[in-house]
C-alpha cells in the first residue's frame, strides 16, 4: 500500500515534468503554456493575463506543489468571469470546456469501465478455457484450429476487426446494436448489454489470443511436473488435477498480465472507442488532444496511472489466493 501511494507521487511528479518541465527546458515561456488552455485565435493581452491568473511565471516547483495541493484539497481557479471552485481531486480545470476535469472523466469513465469490465470476463474465461483444452489435447486439431485463431486474433488489428464486425453483424445482419449506441445500466441493464456486445466481442478477441496462447504455454509445462504424477498416483480425478494442481500454478503470470492490461484498458481504450464511437476515456483524450486541452490530457494521463497502479496493487494481493506457495513464503 505505501509503495502503491509513493508510486502514485512519483507518476504525479513525472507527469508535471513531462508537461511544464521539460518544455521549460527546451525554452518554452509561461505564455507559451498558457496559450494551451486559452486555445487558438486568443490575443497576446490575453494570454498573458491568463499566464499570471495561472502562475505560470511562479518557479516550476511552486507550481507543482499547487498543482499536488489541487488534487489532495481542491483549488480554485479565476476564469476572468469569476472564481471557479474546483473540488478534491481537482485533475485541472478545462479552459476550453469550462468545467473542470474530473467529473468530465467520471462521466466518460462509466463507459470505459463498462467496456472494460465486460470485455475482460470474456477474454479471461474464453483465452484461459481455450488454453487449457489446446494443452490437454496438445496436436489435435483443436489445439491447431485455436493455436491458428490466436495467432489471427493477435496479427489483426482492432479497428480491422471492429469495422469488419460492424459492416457484418451490425448493418448487414442487424443482430447487435450499431456504433455509438450506449444506455446507462442503470437505466436498462438489458439493452446496456446489447449495444456493447459487438465491442466486447470485438476487444475481448484481442485480448483472448494472448490468454490463449499464456495458458497453453503454461499448462504444458505444469502438466509435467512431479507433484502432478503424484496426484494422479494418489488417485485424483483428472478435473481436479488439471483445475486445482495444474492450472492454478500456471494462473500466476496470468494474473500479472491481466492486471496490466486491464489497467491500460481502463485508462482509454482509444482505437475501440473510436471504433463505435463510444464516449469513453480514450475518445475524451483523443478530442482533448485535436482541442490542444492540456489540463484534460493531463488528467486523462494521471487517471491511466491511477488504474495502473491499483491493477498491479490488486495483482500482488491475489498471488497468494492463487499460488499457496507464497503465503508460505
Amino acid at each position: 500500500m505505501i509503495g502503491a501511494l509513493a508510486m502514485l507521487l512519483i507518476v504525479s511528479i513525472v507527469t508535471f515534468a513531462i508537461f511544464f518541465l521539460v518544455p521549460r527546458l527546451a525554452g518554452a515561456t509561461p505564455e507559451a503554456f498558457a496559450a494551451r488552455y486559452v486555445g487558438r485565435g486568443a490575443s497576446m493581452d490575453t494570454i498573458r493575463l491568463v499566464a499570471e491568473r495561472l502562475g505560470f511565471y511562479d518557479p516550476v516547483a511552486v507550481q507543482y506543489g499547487r498543482f499536488l495541493k489541487g488534487i489532495v484539497l481542491g483549488t480554485e481557479y479565476d476564469t476572468g468571469a469569476g472564481i471557479e471552485n474546483c473540488p478534491a481531486p481537482c485533475f485541472g480545470y478545462s479552459f476550453i470546456n469550462q468545467q473542470p476535469v474530473w467529473p468530465s472523466l467520471m462521466d466518460r469513465s462509466r463507459v470505459t469501465l463498462s467496456l472494460g469490465i465486460g470485455a475482460a470476463v470474456l477474454w479471461l474465461v474464453g483465452g484461459v478455457a481455450t488454453g487449457v483444452l489446446s494443452a490437454l489435447r496438445r496436436g489435435s486439431f483443436f489445439d491447431r484450429s485455436a493455436m491458428g485463431i490466436a495467432l489471427a486474433g493477435v496479427s489483426l488489428p482492432i479497428f480491422f476487426t471492429g469495422m469488419i464486425s460492424l459492416s457484418i453483424f451490425s448493418y448487414g445482419l442487424g443482430w447487435t446494436a450499431p456504433g455509438g449506441a450506449w444506455v446507462d445500466i442503470t437505466i436498462d441493464p438489458l439493452q446496456w448489454a446489447y449495444n456493447l456486445l459487438l465491442p466486447w466481442i470485438t476487444l475481448a478477441l484481442l485480448f483472448a489470443a494472448t490468454y490463449a496462447r499464456l495458458t497453453r504455454a503454461g499448462m504444458l509445462e505444469t502438466m509435467g511436473e512431479d507433484y502432478i504424477r503424484t496426484a494422479r498416483a494418489k488417485g485424483l480425478v483428472e478435473r481436479n488435477v488439471v483445475v486445482k494442481h495444474g492450472l492454478r500454478a500456471a494462473l500466476t503470470p496470468i494474473v500479472t498480465v491481466f492486471g496490466l492490461d486491464f489497467g491500460l484498458l481502463m485508462g482509454g481504450a482509444v482505437l475501440t472507442e473510436s471504433t463505435f464511437s463510444l464516449n469513453g476515456l480514450g475518445k475524451y483524450a483523443v478530442d482533448a488532444i485535436k482541442n490542444n486541452d492540456l489540463p484534460a490530457v493531463m488528467g486523462v494521463t494521471l487517471l491511466a496511472a491511477l488504474f495502473v497502479v491499483v491493477a498491479n496493487l490488486v495483482v500482488d494481493l491475489l498471488y497468494a489466493v492463487v499460488d499457496p506457495r507464497v503465503r508460505l513464503a
